[in-house]
């Protein structure tokens, strides 16, 4: 096991020229390889698989803001304990909140954490389904609209709470360890 993952990572000179580049933008703006991509390195198709569905989520244009994106990522990252997604989405959430505590409170108990109403609506619709997916129903999705979100940005909390389960899943099964530069990140 490295200090990283209990499996192989790559070093970004030895991705695949189109990880590569794609990967090295991400670098260059944060000083830093994120290691989720060293870890998802070494599997080429699927890091690649990643990073389609994670952008067409989280940088598409509409929907929810992309700190409300990120409200959903920490919120569903605390509950699943995943350490590597909190940590890293939680530094992206204090930036683009502007809120260098919001990552932290949310991410220890997202069940309580006060928030507006539209933000408790996001949570709590995520929460439902991050949690016991098999209850998910028209309720939750009447109390989100009672809230006022569309059923575009419903889509969104959905589809993002469902790409970091999996996202949980895999730091959890490669003990995924958070790039240090994250914690110091929107404080």
């Amino acid at each position: 096991m490295s200090d990283v993952s209990r499996f192989p990572v790559v070093e970004l000179e030895d991705l695949p020229d189109d990880l590569r580049e794609r990967v090295g933008v991400i670098a260059e703006k944060s000083g830093f390889v994120p290691n989720i991509f060293r870890a998802l390195g070494h599997r080429p198709a699927e890091l690649r698989a990643f990073l389609d569905y994670h952008d067409a989520l989280m940088e598409r244009p509409g929907g929810l803001t992309k700190a409300e994106r990120e409200l959903v990522v920490v919120a569903t990252s605390g509950a699943n304990h995943c350490t590597y997604c909190v940590v890293a989405h939680g530094a992206i959430l204090r930036i683009r909140a502007k809120d260098p505590e919001l990552a932290d409170r949310v991410s220890s108990n997202p069940w309580q954490v006060e928030l507006d109403e539209r933000g408790r609506a996001i949570v709590d619709l995520a929460l439902a389904l991050a949690q016991d997916s098999a209850l998910f129903g028209d309720g939750d999705l009447e109390a989100a609209r009672d809230a006022g979100l569309t059923d575009d940005e419903i889509w969104d909390v959905g589809a993002i709470t469902a790409l970091f389960a999996m996202s949980n899943r895999l730091a959890h099964l490669t003990a995924l360890r958070p790039n240090p530069e994250f914690s110091a990140m929107g404080r």
